[in-house]
């Protein structure tokens, strides 16, 4: 499996107690960029602030003494295990940055840091035993986490699901914990599909750019959910400081932020209409969904104010009513197949059938040059052995030929 952190175009412990906990003081807050603007939070954060909900931020770590998260934080397992610890450089840069963003929308809300990855672009290559994410997920569901908050994906080998990531993920869904992740910043390369957001449980955000439009990195899949500003986002640095990163990694954490503020609002909602209150009340894209951003950006002040009267979404298949083949009806144009190309095919049939007359050719010529060989002399039943037949015991040889 290849993971990656979704961050930045800018830049073995088994289930057990919690490793750290940090004071309940307020964090500093991180500086706002435009994201503040577009998402409505001076409205949504007027009316909730994330009180009481707990996010479980599975990253590379969190630095917990940096002032944006200074007290809302509680470290868990390390279930990357590669000995790096907090102070080395590839510990906890993207995952400060991404709880700084989780923090800068849900002030009051609280980090479960989960790490599950390292600070590098990428990981090549198989790791033996469980999926670091799968344990991430199981921890978090056991140790209280309300929401599951992944700024990272990759692609799987041969696009199928890890088995131990669909398991946690319904073990998560049963607890009813929402799950948000990445799209993925693939679109100017492979557009490859990215996992965890590809799988059906998860919430998967894109990013969008000022004005609301889609990042040009992000990935253009149709599992894209929503998306949510991506472009320039000041995060909180590992070292100190802060900086602006781009990607769908703030994105997603922007977006567990804003299900913070739902879920301060309304503590029974459940994953599915937690997913149905974003994707209603967001700034909705010409034809209402589109694989570029989902159903549109998010809208943080509207989504706050649906919480409260959520819509009742089935748990059941519903029946069908309308035409059995709506194509056409939503304002889109029917399809038809194209024409089938047939100049290669022709080409390739021309081919066998020269390929046949010569095999039948050489077939004939055998047959011919067997039935000429009889016709000159040789014999058409058995033939006997050359010589006289031998002797018997008691028996005088026959004669020879004569000289």
């Amino acid at each position: 499996m290849r993971v990656r952190r979704i961050g930045s175009a800018a830049a073995a412990a088994g289930l057990g107690a919690l490793l750290c906990v940090t004071a309940a003081t307020p964090a500093s807050a991180t500086p706002r960029s435009w994201e503040y603007q577009a998402l409505g939070l001076a409205a949504a954060q007027r009316t909730a602030q994330g009180a009481g909900i707990t996010v479980a931020v599975l990253d590379s770590g969190v630095m917990k003494d940096h002032p944006a998260v200074a007290g809302r934080v509680t470290t868990g397992p390390d279930y990357f295990k590669d000995g790096l610890h907090p102070g080395d450089s590839r510990w906890g840069s993207h995952g400060t940055a991404m709880a700084s963003d989780v923090l800068k929308v849900a002030p009051k809300a609280h980090i479960l840091s989960v790490r599950v990855i390292d600070d590098k672009k990428e990981h090549s290559g198989l790791r033996h035993g469980p999926s670091p994410v799968a344990e991430g997920i199981n921890y978090a569901v056991e140790h209280g986490a309300q929401i599951i908050s992944m700024s990272l994906g990759g692609e799987l080998f041969g696009r199928e699901f890890n088995e131990d990531e669909t398991d946690a993920l319904a073990r998560a869904t049963q607890k009813g914990i929402p799950v948000i992740a990445s799209a993925g910043n693939d679109a100017e390369v492979f557009n490859e599909t990215s996992f965890p957001a590809g799988y059906p449980e998860v919430i998967a955000v894109a990013a969008t750019q000022q004005g609301g439009n889609r990042a040009t990195f992000s990935t253009v899949r149709t599992y894209n959910a929503v998306a949510a500003p991506g472009v320039g986002i000041v995060s909180a640095k590992n070292t100190g400081g802060y900086e602006p990163v781009s990607g769908t990694s703030p994105a997603a954490a922007l977006t567990s932020g804003t299900v913070a503020l739902m879920l301060s609002r309304n503590h029974q909602l459940t994953p599915a209409q937690v997913r149905a209150v974003l994707t209603k009340t967001a700034h909705h894209p010409s034809g209402g969904y589109s694989p570029l951003v989902g159903y549109g950006q998010i809208n943080a002040a509207a989504a706050v104010r649906a919480a409260t009267h959520p819509p009742t979404v089935a748990a059941t298949p519903a029946k069908f009513h309308g035409n059995e083949h709506p194509a056409g009806q939503d304002g889109t144009s029917k399809t038809t197949h194209p024409s089938l190309e047939t100049g290669m095919t022709t080409v390739g049939y021309s081919a066998a059938g020269v390929g046949l007359v010569m095999v039948l050719g050489a077939i004939l010529i055998s047959v011919l040059g067997r039935r000429k060989t009889r016709t000159d002399g040789a014999p058409t039943g058995p033939v006997s052995p050359v010589g006289p037949p031998p002797a018997f015991p008691g028996q005088a040889p026959p004669p020879g030929p004569p000289l």
